[in-house]
């Protein structure tokens, strides 16, 4: 039995479909159980459970022998938030897997995680890490790069919707972007692969482009022109910080947009692909599946 958890999330549904596919038990939890109507008629067992309650990880992890910790708050609202999920949460996971004897678990980092990190979400993730490393639990860390289809459909909604592209910052600091799919690939070499066992992976893939060519880009996948609207990277840090009373989860994506915009976001994916071949997927695949069949030059 695999225990997915963030079943409901993007990257949780694919793998969860995937182990189905190939007739491996899976067990989906989910605080929205209502969201996984599709796996359950697909064979798995739906659970309800959420990373703030104790009790209901323990009744997930009780009979798994393997979990993937997929699930994150960084648009969390209220008492939902990357310090009681990615970070508190993770560690109650941690904890019952250990105690219910789960033998591997795959933990969902990000890529630049430490301990003085900037931006919550990472500083959540890193003390996940130290905490699943301290566990003695055989385990398989992850850390892509920014999701492919969740940027181009952030970049893209304005686009489509109000014809005219939001630019946070200066919009011209290339990033990393990977597809879902593709870190689906590895979540499944870390539940499946011994080799992978105690590794940190790094994942991403060759597409380093700035938020300004990905513009570019939708533009010519859908054939729509728009005008440009930058939001000034000083207006990001101000809002970043006046917005976490009333809205913290807007206060989170500001601060990480000003991050985005000013640090190097690139990487290198070779030496991953050396020890774990594969044809990551293409920015302008993963566009023409989003918005239409047009050519991408």
């Amino acid at each position: 039995m695999i225990l997915i958890v963030g079943a409901s999330g993007r990257l949780g549904g694919i793998v969860a479909r995937r182990l189905l596919a190939d007739g491996q038990a899976v067990r989906a939890m989910s605080r929205a159980p209502e969201k996984l109507a599709a796996l359950s008629g697909a064979g798995a067992e739906v659970m309800v459970g959420d990373l703030r309650d104790p009790d209901s990880l323990r009744r997930a992890c009780h009979g798994a022998d393997a979990i993937l910790s997929a699930a994150h708050a960084f648009d969390g609202k209220g008492a939902n938030s990357p310090r009681t999920v990615d970070d508190q949460g993770a560690r109650q996971l941690i904890e019952a897997a250990r105690d219910e004897g789960v033998s591997q678990f795959v933990l969902m980092s990000i890529q630049g995680v430490r301990a003085d990190h900037p931006v919550g979400l990472f500083r959540a993730k890193f003390r996940a890490e130290q905490a699943l490393k301290a566990s003695g639990l055989s385990a398989t860390i992850l850390r892509p790069s920014a999701f492919m289809e969740l940027w181009l459909s952030i970049v893209a909604e304005p686009m489509l919707k109000q014809g005219k592209a939001l630019i946070f910052g200066r919009g011209e600091n290339p990033i990393n972007f990977v597809s879902v799919e593709d870190v689906a690939r590895f979540a499944l070499i870390g539940l499946r692969d011994p080799q992978a066992r105690g590794l940190t992976i790094e994942v991403g893939s060759p597409e380093n482009r700035s938020l300004t060519q990905m513009v570019s880009l939708i533009e010519r996948v859908t054939g729509k022109n728009v005008a440009r609207q930058h939001i000034p990277l000083p207006a990001l840090r101000v809002m970043s910080v006046l917005a976490r009373p009333f809205n913290p989860a807007f206060a989170r994506q500001a601060g990480a947009a000003a991050y985005m915009d000013t640090h190097d976001m690139t990487f290198d994916p070779t030496a991953t692909l050396r020890r774990f071949p594969g044809a990551p997927r293409s920015i302008e695949e993963v566009a023409r599946d989003l918005f239409g069949a047009a050519t991408v030059a």
